[in-house]
């Protein structure tokens, strides 16, 4: 269920309860109106965007066919093509270059290692993270109220959800 926030600057104001009801009742017509469209135009990108990955398909494959003779030709003429410690080879229509990615560390069961890690005594390869527990400083407000640099506020929504739509719209009350 979406959220919506509107400004009221210069817009009607309901006159009446049963005016209240007629905006809410339009406001769910709308709602429902730009669903449709939405859905229209999603319809529509789903379509372009398939044709145009169509066109692409060929060009794509020709890219990965001249890129895998390019590195074929590479790989074997390396060494003849860099200078000195290089990484790169600068060509008349372009540059090739080899890199070497940073290293990633990759952990698969995560709790197992961790008993590991203690076990074997490596603790420095363990860290604790801490954070502020804001649960707790709403438990007991006036105390967290006196630490520098904490603060808390709150906010009234204005909330209108009309019947059968999906769609809330909330204005903040300032």
């Amino acid at each position: 269920m979406a959220t919506k926030r509107i400004k009221a600057t210069d817009l009607p104001a309901a006159l009446s309860l049963l005016e209240v009801e007629e905006f809410i009742q339009q406001i769910g017509e709308l709602d429902r109106q730009v669903d449709v469209l939405e859905g229209t135009m999603n319809d529509k990108l789903t379509v372009i965007k398939k044709e145009f990955e169509t066109q692409a398909k060929p060009l794509n494959d020709k890219i990965n066919e001249l890129f895998n003779g390019v590195q074929a030709y590479c790989s074997v003429n390396r060494l003849n093509m860099l200078k000195g410690d290089a990484k790169t080879a600068k060509l008349s229509t372009g540059e090739i270059s080899w890199r070497v990615t940073p290293p990633k560390v990759s952990v698969k069961g995560v709790d197992a290692v961790i008993k590991m890690i203690k076990s074997l005594g490596l603790n420095r390869f363990l860290r604790d993270k801490q954070e502020i527990d804001k649960p707790a400083l709403l438990n007991e407000k006036d105390v967290a109220l006196n630490i520098p640099g904490i603060s808390i506020s709150q906010k009234e929504e204005f909330v209108i959800k009309p019947f059968s739509s999906e769609l809330e719209r909330a204005q903040t009350i300032k």
